[in-house]
């Protein structure tokens, strides 16, 4: 009688399909048994669609067994059934009852017909000879007969009924509908960030609360919408107060789609363009304002039916388009021509191509403009507040930040309700070694008296974990009514590394608390470690206080410096309050023995240990070191430093005056406060852009019938992107034929033959994989979690894992990477053809650019007989473009592809030059590099500016390219100046 039902298939069955206990649908994959008109289900308890089937336990014995088997899964439709059930249970008790007394007189016609048929066949098989003449038995079959009739009338009676019944339910399916839908997009959140865990009995609960917070309506209609609007809300700041900053946005903007996607209104063709950006590659900018990369994107848009002569129209008014283009911000701008008439969405979509460092924006604008201001106001919950829903089951989980103590909270609020550590009914347990039995003690006895427990940095002991989600989970039943746990843990730095248990995360209300961003609040909050009495306590007193200023500017740079990404610092470094507060006692001790300040002594002990003992790339060290030469220095005393443009250092002040000093003289927040170039901002923006953009994508539903309707389902797109890429492959290169055709194996030859090999291998990887998937795909092979993790890459436009091993470093998308692939096999063609070095080189075009540079390098000292160790590279800056160089030079070689970020180059003066606003990576021109011995290299007036594969800077160090200058090199230091291959 049991019948399969796949996963993600639960039924719908608005004829009745209902359990006795007068609930509807069924949990998804365990389908019990029942009569004609009674399919059964699950009961839609508290606990949900998944682990409802206690209610049912007497009748059933088996059912529950059934039903462990799904008590990990969840579909969309089996989930809205239950959530229907508990609307309507809430809003019309009259109808669940009068549904439930229905299914139960079925229930019991059925039993009185099942008793009577089985007495007269009883009967029958016993009746002996000519049973017409057995009275009792006529009797019998003229009762069971007349009241078979009766039932039939009254079964189709009951079915008009409950058709009337279903039909008023009906009413409530938008509200059941639009919960079950942000259950699903809260639990997606985890492909985010470990940490973001919800379970289904915790949203019940926030369901639950959010029925009964509705506000009050006087049509049904009305009172829908109130229901829809209540259960939003609360399940969106539920979920936002445990997301960290930058995920709320992600979160906001998803649940703004699916709910826009969900209603019909935005057509997924164009919500595809906006998160996916196929940006058409190869093509050239006619307009000087936009990059070569954003009118791919307006080619493709122009493809499309909505946006048809977008591209004409740019071209045709470019003042306008330039105008609009360069305004600060873009997004509040009326677009120009008729295309301001477009819809919001069609609107990012273009901004998306033009601007798209002031997307975070323009889709907070979007948010804000479909859900309303209260979904993207950034005001954080009171802590009474959250506090209220917490209790012994549900504990309260900090995720903590650098520089943030959320647990003050809990003591302030635990001293209003009369729990502190005086009165013994407030523990907090800091763990580490040998502290877990401590901790167990705090918590067994906490349960029992109502005490509340506080468990700091659980992420210290990973192997007790397990331990602790037991224990909780005992104390979750039975415990005292007052008893209370607060956690707090650090994220993992990435998600392999994560340890804190599922059921712990899923069953905590999670709250994130970070430290302000801005040099404002960080120069404040840098001052803040110290007091009056600090200030007083040197000898020096107007040394002490100037230099103790400095420290906390500089403490305050370099710690919020990093937002600005690679550009800031090579790599991330956990700068914290000790390293400011040790460098100033440093400052203090130095002072009190010495009547002249040692200012190189200091440098050196702040920027190589105190600081400099965090940092392990030697460019950054380089940062650091500079800054304390701007910072640190006797200039000063004499009142002529300037911390940042338009920010003196100030002179002898009270604590106080220090603070008032920030607040009236700070300029407003800008990349100049740290020495950087406003272009910065729009990079970091852009990278920030970039990645909302590519998380909502990851978090898109994957069957066509919600996210990518209109442009196919996941299988058709990697069809057709496979077929086309097996399609362009080259064919790999013959190494043998290559190798007979070099006539002497030079430096330059055996370059080129390596990075032939180097492609030979990633392409017939590539060429592998894809015709693997392609078998996959059609069913003559099974699917294997590569094949998965392949396709899975195509349909997101990444490059896929088993590729980028075999690869060159690149931050670029599948198809901008595929078509450089292309470009990097047809300039390797032209060079093996004869082996002769191509007039430039295109260094960006290397698997391993250092090969090439070392290459000029021993061609050189073969020539010229010196000692390969003490050579050097010297690279002129030429004043002209590939184009106009027919042959390559007589000793070196020109090389091209090489972009500027930081800054730009003068080629009129020769030297490097501030950037042009909005050109965040301007082409250099050719670069002739020649080698010549060391002590011939000439030092005066050069910044060493060092050359990366890619705008991730770090591990993708190529070279350090001497470039003149007039302007003195630490400027460049400070503004992250460097020249990259990729961008």
């Amino acid at each position: 009688m049991d019948q399969e039902r796949p996963r993600g298939k639960a039924p719908r069955d608005p004829g009745g399909a209902q359990g006795v206990s007068g609930h509807t649908g069924t949990s998804p994959g365990c389908w019990r048994p029942g009569f004609d008109g009674e399919p059964g289900g699950i009961r839609g308890s508290s606990a949900g669609a998944v682990t409802g089937a206690r209610n049912n336990q007497e009748r059933q014995p088996e059912l529950q067994a059934q039903c462990t088997l799904i008590n990990f899964s969840v579909t969309r439709d089996g989930l809205e059934e239950q959530l229907l059930a508990a609307v309507v249970r809430l809003e019309r008790p009259d109808l669940e009852e009068l549904k439930s007394d229905l299914t139960k007189q079925q229930n019991g016609f059925k039993i009185t017909l099942k008793t009577l048929e089985d007495n007269l066949l009883s009967r029958l098989s016993s009746a002996s000879g000519n049973f017409l003449g057995d009275t009792a038995l006529v009797e019998n079959l003229e009762t069971t007969k007349r009241t078979a009739a009766e039932i039939v009338d009254k079964v189709q009676e009951f079915k008009a009924t409950e058709g009337r019944i279903n039909e008023a339910r009906e009413q409530y399916r938008p509200a059941a509908c639009r919960a079950a839908m942000l259950y699903f997009t809260m639990t997606e959140l985890h492909a985010v960030h470990p940490m973001y865990q919800f379970s289904l009995k915790a949203f019940h609960v926030v369901f639950q609360k959010a029925m009964e917070r509705a506000a009050p309506a006087e049509s049904l209609a009305g009172r829908v919408l109130s229901l829809t609007d209540s259960i939003t809300f609360s399940v969106f700041q539920y979920t936002a107060r445990g997301l960290f900053e930058r995920d709320k946005l992600t979160f906001s903007a998803q649940l703004t789609f699916q709910i826009l996607l969900m209603n019909k209104e935005i057509d997924p063709a164009e919500l595809d363009f906006l998160l996916r950006y196929p940006a058409q590659p190869g093509v050239t900018s006619p307009v000087e304002f936009l990059s070569d990369h954003s009118w791919g994107g307006i080619k493709a848009l122009s493809s499309m039916e909505e946006f048809r002569n977008l591209d004409r129209d740019i071209e045709g008014s470019a003042k306008r388009w330039k105008k609009f283009v360069e305004s600060e911000c873009p997004e509040k701008e009326r677009f120009p021509q008729d295309w301001k008439n477009k819809s919001a969405l069609q609107r990012l979509c273009i901004l998306r191509a033009l601007r798209p460092d002031r997307v975070p924006c323009a889709v907070r604008d979007f948010v804000e403009e479909k859900l309303g201001s209260k979904y993207v106001v950034g005001r954080s919950l009171d802590f009474a507040t959250t506090f209220e829903e917490s209790g012994p089951a549900t504990p309260m989980f900090f995720i903590l930040s650098p520089g943030v103590d959320p647990l003050k909270d809990v003591e302030k609020h635990g001293k209003k309700l009369g729990y502190t550590f005086n009165h013994r009914n407030l523990h907090n347990v800091s763990l580490g070694q040998g502290q877990e039995v401590v901790a167990e003690q705090a918590l067994d006895l906490a349960a029992k008296e109502g005490h509340w427990v506080i468990l700091q940095n659980i992420h210290l002991v990973a192997k007790w974990l397990s331990s602790l989600e037991k224990r909780l989970e005992q104390h979750s039943q039975g415990s005292h009514r007052d008893f209370r746990v607060f956690l707090s843990a650090e994220p993992a730095p990435c998600p392999e590394s994560h340890i804190i248990p599922q059921g712990i995360l899923e069953n905590s209300i999670k709250v994130t608390s970070e430290a302000p961003a801005g040099m404002h609040a960080n120069l404040h909050k840098a001052l803040d470690n110290f007091s009056q009495d600090t200030l007083e306590m040197c000898s020096q007193e107007k040394e002490f206080r100037s230099i103790l200023f400095a420290l906390c500017y500089f403490h305050a740079v370099v710690a919020e410096r990093r937002k600005f990404g690679p550009q800031g610092w090579n790599r991330p470094y956990p700068f914290s309050t000790g390293d400011l507060t040790i460098s100033v006692n440093v400052l203090y001790n130095y002072l009190q023995a010495s009547s002249k300040v040692p200012y190189d002594d200091l440098r050196y002990l702040v920027g190589e240990i105190m600081y400099g003992g965090h940092i392990t790339d030697d460019w950054d060290r380089r940062l650091c070191k500079t800054y304390l030469e701007e910072f640190i220095k006797p200039e000063m005393l004499e009142g002529e430093l300037c911390l940042a443009p338009g920010f003196p250092l100030p002179g002898n002040m009270d604590y106080n005056g220090y603070h008032q000093y920030i607040d009236d003289a700070l300029p407003p927040e800008s990349p100049y406060l740290y020495g950087l170039h406003p272009n910065a901002e729009i990079g970091f923006l852009t990278q920030r852009s970039e990645r909302l953009l590519r998380t909502v994508l990851e978090l898109q539903p994957r069957d066509s019938s919600t996210g990518q309707g209109a442009v196919g389902t996941q299988e058709e797109m990697v069809q057709a992107l496979l077929e086309e890429m097996l399609e362009k492959l080259t064919d790999e290169f013959n190494m043998a034929e290559l190798l007979a055709k070099v006539e002497e194996r030079t430096p330059y030859a055996v370059v080129a033959l390596q990075e032939c090999e180097r492609m030979n291998a990633l392409t017939a990887e590539m060429r592998r994989s894809l015709a693997e998937l392609e078998l996959g795909l059609k069913g003559e092979l099974t699917m294997t979690s590569d094949m998965e993790a392949l396709q899975n890459s195509l349909f997101l436009g990444t490059v896929p894992e088993s590729w980028v091993k075999r690869s060159y470093p690149s931050t670029a998308s599948l198809g901008s990477w595929f078509a450089d692939l292309l470009a990097r096999i047809s300039e390797l063609e032209a060079w093996t053809r004869d082996f002769s070095l191509p007039s430039t080189l295109w260094l960006g075009g290397f698997f391993n650019p250092q090969s090439i540079l070392t290459a000029i390098m021993q061609t050189t000292a073969r020539k010229n007989k010196w000692p390969l160790d003490k050579m050097t590279l010297q690279c002129d800056v030429t004043k002209k473009s590939r184009e106009d160089f027919a042959s390559a030079p007589r000793e070196g070689a020109y090389v091209h592809g090489l972009f500027m970020e930081g800054a730009c180059w003068d080629a009129q003066a020769g030297t490097i030059t501030e950037a042009r606003l909005k050109e965040l990576t301007p082409a250099m021109p050719v670069v002739f590099i020649k080698a010549i011995p060391d002590d011939k290299q000439d030092s005066q007036g050069l910044y060493p500016c060092p050359l990366y594969k890619t705008r991730q800077r770090g591990p993708t160090y190529v070279w350090t390219f001497n470039l003149k200058t007039k302007e003195k090199p630490s400027k460049w230091v400070l503004a992250g100046v460097a020249l990259l291959l990729q961008i």
